[in-house]
């Protein structure tokens, strides 16, 4: 079994590393101080099972999993309770309360074992895990979006988007004159940003209503709405509606 250490604590890492060390079939390929090694490592050495911590500096635990995906399985490993219910809903094999035994240790990896030993429960799994995870995004809104732009990851938080746009099966996400594409369905995208801030005024388009500078008649009972960097982007009707309610 091929194995990922992340944590952003040395001594919890030394910790789980010693103990790991009394199961000769674990291999530890990797160990990662913060989210964005962790996504780095888990491309470059598909491990078997990481063992993840949440509360991390630049990005936490769930976000690992949303960028790196569910090819792998995961055991998340933390001092709170409070994530629990997320942690299962993004499909975790199993949730380690800190300081934990080498009891409970060895319950998580007969658990990874048995998973991991079955090709349908993991190809079941990673299906549950991709809808999992959107619906655990879907809890609170977003406050910021990820976008994997080559080696790299940009985090854009919501409020310097302007606007949304949908392509095909990607969505362009424009922020500061700059543009991204990440790889979702503008349906999907709606659902998880904050109502209160965005809004669905084309089949294409999701507007942050704080860009919006004005709104213009565009041709024959069309209208337009002119955002803050210039842009111009149409408006169905039933967008304009939105809008004009919204405006009362």
């Amino acid at each position: 079994m091929r194995v990922i250490i992340v944590d952003d604590e040395l001594l919890a890492r030394a910790v789980l590393r010693e103990y790991l060390g009394a199961w000769p079939d674990v291999e530890i390929v990797g160990e990662c101080a913060n989210g964005f090694e962790a996504v780095k490592a888990i491309a470059e050495l598909a491990p078997d099972l990481v063992f993840l911590d949440i509360q991390m500096p630049k990005l936490d635990g769930f976000e690992v999993v949303e960028l790196a995906g569910p090819k792998t399985q995961y055991v998340f490993v933390t001092a709170y309770d409070k994530f629990a219910l997320r942690a299962f809903e993004v499909h975790a094999l199993d949730y380690l309360l800190k300081p934990f035994s080498r009891e409970r240790l060895e319950q998580a990896l007969a658990h990874a074992r048995e998973r991991l030993g079955s090709p349908q429960a993991a190809a079941a799994g990673a299906q549950a895990a991709a809808v999992a995870v959107e619906a655990a995004q879907r809890r609170t809104p977003l406050e910021r979006i990820l976008i994997r732009d080559g080696s790299r990851v940009q985090v854009i938080p919501a409020a310097q988007i302007d606007y949304i746009e949908a392509q095909d099966d990607y969505v362009q996400v424009v922020a500061l004159g700059r543009a991204w594409l990440k790889s979702q369905r503008l349906s999907e995208l709606e659902e998880q940003l904050d109502p209160g801030a965005f809004l669905r005024v084309h089949r294409s388009y999701i507007l942050s209503l704080a860009a919006i500078e004005r709104i213009e008649p565009s041709g024959k009972d069309g209208h337009c709405a002119v955002l803050r960097g210039g842009a111009r982007i149409p408006v169905s009707r039933s967008g304009y509606a939105k809008l004009r309610e919204l405006m009362r």
